[in-house]
């Protein structure tokens, strides 16, 4: 015999009372924080935005307030606008609203990237934006503050790489590689065309690499995101525009550049010239061919599936959220190891940061 029609009902209203006490649920603005009254990340204009990080689908132009990380805002000033009604929290620095207790913790994602932590009568609960973890625990980011794990009851995670064959190679491997390819053209005559999003991959990948092999050249969009990561103090190699060197010195140089110049004039300056993408998803099968360049490198700026299993599990939480990427594969497997997990449908995806990776003609430095 089946469940009363009585029991259902007292399912059906302790279900809806848990709901309520959601410190985030979705609505069509984006999630939203219904005890602070403000959302996090909102893909549409609202008066209260807290902003992980400022790829362009998480961070939009519109907002009546921002609260984000202090180590990013001069990224987000340069890409919202200086003048945008910002707030800037030093990690770890809590702040009340409405009796929620509002802290931003390192998600090592990108310069500035963070994790909004929420407590609310007792309840913690942690949204991690994009984050990086490797499975190589040891590594960080070089060019951003690590991943820090934080203790909640709810955990909300991204899953962009959420498949086991996603697991990244150490880092030290990879950029050997990346430096082996450019001497190799470089002994060739012929310039080395690098693509990666302007904001982060390059960065990472000029941090990276070994700047002794010969000049790098930027593009147009990387640069001022550049002079944004050495005003936070990271530590990148010199870099020039494509102008301020001759013709010979461009024939050894490494070029750093979002995948939009594919096909421009832009490039056609460097004449012969290897190309190359970086991306976690060069980890597939037929990636590099479907993009049609020479080499693929397989460098993200997301966790991959070891690092995804690792952060949850330091988190504590027994909640699990899923926001974008392989949700269907991570809620079923977060679900057979015991966790209580479910998704929320968004507006990010890896995908997206691609529409901001730059012009394709030198000198405009951002295209939505």
């Amino acid at each position: 015999m089946g469940p009363s029609h009585n029991a259902l009902m007292d399912r059906a209203q302790a279900t809806a009372a848990a709901a309520a006490r959601d410190l985030v649920v979705e609505r069509p603005q984006g999630l939203y924080c219904p005890a602070g009254d403000f959302y996090i990340d909102p893909w549409q204009p609202v008066p209260r935005a807290v902003i992980t990080h400022a790829h362009a689908d998480h961070a939009r132009r519109g907002h009546g307030h921002y609260l984000a990380s202090a180590e990013g805002e001069g990224v987000l000033r340069a890409r919202m606008g200086a003048d945008i009604a910002l707030q800037a929290l030093s990690w770890g620095q809590a702040v009340e609203h409405r009796g929620v207790r509002i802290s931003l913790h390192p998600a090592g994602h990108v310069l500035g990237s963070a994790q909004v932590r929420l407590e609310h009568r007792g309840e913690v609960w942690v949204v991690s934006g994009d984050y990086w973890l490797s499975g190589h625990q040891a590594e960080a980011n070089l060019t951003c503050t690590p991943f820090e794990p934080v203790r909640c009851h709810c955990f909300i995670t991204e899953s962009t790489f959420g498949l086991p064959i996603y697991r990244w190679q150490p880092q030290a491997a990879l950029y050997a590689e990346i430096d082996a390819w450019w001497a190799a053209n470089a002994t060739a005559g012929r310039a080395s065309v690098l693509m990666g999003y302007a904001f982060g991959k390059a960065q990472r990948l000029l941090a990276g690499v070994d700047a002794g092999i010969g000049p790098i050249v930027v593009h147009g969009a990387v640069e001022p995101l550049n002079a944004a990561y050495r005003a936070a103090g990271v530590a990148l190699p010199p870099t020039h525009r494509v102008t301020e060197l001759p013709k010979e010195a461009l024939r050894r140089a490494l070029v750093v550049a979002p995948p939009s110049v594919l096909g421009s004039p832009w490039l056609r300056r460097f004449g012969e010239a290897s190309d190359a993408f970086a991306s976690g998803w060069m980890a597939l099968r037929g990636a590099r061919r479907r993009r049609g360049v020479d080499r693929g490198f397989v460098l993200s700026d997301h966790a991959d599936w070891p690092g995804l299993q690792c952060a949850i599990a330091a988190t504590g939480a027994r909640r699990v959220i899923v926001t974008h990427g392989y949700e269907a594969v991570m809620v079923r497997w977060l679900q057979e190891q015991g966790y209580e997990a479910g998704a929320f449908r968004t507006e990010y995806g890896d995908e997206a940061i691609e529409t901001e990776a730059g012009a394709a003609e030198e000198g405009i430095p951002f295209a939505e």
